[in-house]
């Protein structure tokens, strides 16, 4: 059985990849990273080739409420689950960005929700 390289994994478009099994190593550990976070920011994330870096290791910054108590999500005990849109639209822009960096993941109930990137101006004369 053939096996396809995580290069190629990345520049598949995210809608045929619907679940986390779909997913190249470095992107799981993205997911799973949100869902661990569950509420909080990720900080200056590094992609290389369409794939996050860890290597450099990004800022983690959780919010945390002292009023409740804090669960384990659900789908972090699950081995593979379907990707809610959120995270496929994340995934795409990753593919976009192809290489160089986010500033900011807002992650709220362990999903993704506002990023923050960086752009160059081009087309101005």
């Amino acid at each position: 059985m053939d096996s396809i390289p995580s290069a190629r994994h990345a520049r598949t478009p995210t809608s045929a990849l619907t679940r986390l099994s779909d997913l190249s190593a470095p992107r799981q550990a993205l997911v799973r990273l949100c869902q661990s976070i569950d509420y909080g920011q990720i900080l200056d994330l590094r992609v290389r080739e369409c794939e996050p870096v860890f290597d450099s290791g990004p800022t983690l910054l959780l919010d945390i409420k002292l009023d409740t108590e804090c669960g384990i999500r659900r789908e972090a005990e699950l081995a593979d689950f379907v990707l809610c849109s959120e995270v496929c639209r994340l995934l795409d822009r990753i593919n976009d960005l192809k290489t160089g960096r986010i500033q900011r993941i807002e992650v709220r109930a362990g999903i993704p929700r506002r990023i923050l990137l960086e752009a160059q101006l081009t087309g101005v004369q």
